[in-house]
């Protein structure tokens, strides 16, 4: 007996799982009527969404402004900002339009709709390329306003990926010297015999290969600011010259007999707590003073949960503009898986997972599926860990995200690194001064890959 299709007995179906799919979001008919609406939309709207409505004069009202009402009418898809219809606050709501089949075919319209956050003090703000809306980095900005005028060295301290180098820029930029160069190094990416030549540049003959006088960072940043990032990787013999070069406001290059003066301001950035690190021996007391003056600290991107939304949705709105992506929205259940993670390569490691699904998407919709598979992860899965790594886990935070990159990436270093948000070296010298394991052979990176440099 052939089979014979019935409707479906439950006719919120279709509707539950657009709102799974889409969030708040309306259909529309090809008169631009309202078919469907999930509750997420009427909670987001605020107001009454009768079915057979005109879409736009709810979302438009009595606005002279229609650009969702014009945009279809004419048959075109959009992506536009309008007042929010329910609210005499300064609310907006992000629409946008994707169409129900193509040309002839074309059946009606689903309007994907998404608050705006709003800025000043209780909303979304941007500074200097980090967008946030939690109070605590609100109080990194501001900390960085005020000591940006000063002449003072200052350690930025946070976790990998938390921005460190965009807060050194953001020092350089507010202050007296923004017309000045501003150079990075990473002290962790290069050799001690590399570094001391990349810092404070060499003379010629002063070793083999050394053809011609060479100036190091700290010269070319004269007049200018010079960022060393992850300085607590910095060898105790280069520490000796860097305190020296601190201290008298000279530079003597390697195979040099006459100090040069050099005006430069110094800001270093690192992972690790420095103290702890002077007591371990590994990094001179007096250069910790002369570094860590004025203290400023990173809070890490787990720490405030609210702006895993905000980036998304501004990575995703920035992505689209530029064509990059199909993606115009985040499904809610993607966004809670997001949400959810711990992100220990913080907003750079956010942007790496985004950037993987804008690639493999088809979008519109942005789905859990289309998320790297080590993403949401349940912890506890796998074979259970060996009681050592546990222990060390809950003692050493550094050596905890480590494994935890490890164990997302089956084991392979390189993965496990891009996860991090760091070299294939800088992972190598970490496990090795954790004791993780045998860290092996240390991987031999491309010079171009060791050093940044460039102008403000």
């Amino acid at each position: 007996m052939a089979s014979v299709s019935r409707p479906l007995q439950n006719p919120t179906l279709a509707v539950d799982a657009l709102q799974a799919l889409a969030g708040a979001a309306i259909v529309l008919d090809l008169e631009l009527r309202i078919v469907e609406v999930t509750e997420a939309a009427k909670r987001l709207l605020g107001v009454d969404i009768p079915i057979g409505a005109a879409a736009p004069k709810i979302l438009c009202g009595a606005s002279s402004r229609r650009p969702v009402a014009e945009a279809l009418a004419e048959g075109r898809a959009i992506q536009t900002i309008v007042p929010h219809p329910g609210s005499v606050e300064e609310r907006r709501i992000s629409v946008r339009t994707v169409p129900i089949g193509t040309g002839r075919s074309r059946r009606g319209w689903i309007l994907l709709l998404d608050e705006v956050p709003q800025s000043g003090r209780g909303g979304a703000v941007l500074f200097h390329g980090m967008w946030t809306q939690d109070a605590s980095m609100k109080e990194v900005f501001r900390i960085v306003e005020r000591v940006a005028v000063t002449e003072a060295t200052i350690l930025v301290r946070g976790e990998t990926g938390a921005g460190k180098e965009l807060v050194a820029h953001a020092l350089h930029a507010l202050s007296p010297r923004r017309d000045g160069p501003f150079y990075a190094i990473n002290c962790a990416a290069l050799p001690a015999s590399l570094l001391e030549s990349e810092l404070f540049g060499h003379t010629r003959g002063s070793f083999t290969g050394a053809v011609s006088d060479v100036q190091g960072h700290v010269q070319k940043a004269h007049r200018g600011t010079l960022f060393l990032d992850e300085v607590a990787e910095l060898p105790l013999e280069v520490q000796a010259k860097l305190l020296r070069v601190l201290e008298s406001r000279t530079v003597l290059p390697v195979g040099a007999r006459r100090p040069i003066a050099v005006d430069v301001r110094f800001i270093s950035a690192t992972h690790r707590a420095l103290r702890k690190e002077v007591e371990a021996g590994r990094f001179r007391g007096d250069l910790m003073y002369r570094l860590r003056v004025i203290p400023i600290f990173l809070p890490p991107l787990r720490a405030r949960v609210a702006d895993v939304r905000l980036l998304v949705q501004r990575f995703v709105a920035d992505a689209s503009a530029r064509k990059e992506t199909s993606i115009e929205q985040v499904s809610p259940e993607a966004m809670r898986v997001l949400e959810r993670h711990d992100w220990p390569g913080n907003v750079r490691e956010l942007k790496n997972v985004l950037a993987y699904a804008f690639a493999l998407s088809d979008g519109p919709i942005l789905l859990p599926s289309d998320l790297p598979p080590d993403i949401g992860s349940k912890v506890g899965e796998g074979p259970p860990e060996p009681p050592r790594e546990i222990a060390r886990r809950s003692a050493d935070p550094e050596a905890d995200r480590i494994l935890r990159a490890l164990e997302r990436a089956a084991g392979n270093r390189e993965r496990a690194a891009k996860v991090l948000g760091i070299s294939r070296v800088t992972l190598w010298r970490r496990m090795r001064a954790l004791g993780l394991g045998d860290a092996g052979q240390q991987p031999q990176l491309p010079r171009d890959d060791l050093v940044r440099s460039g102008r403000a």
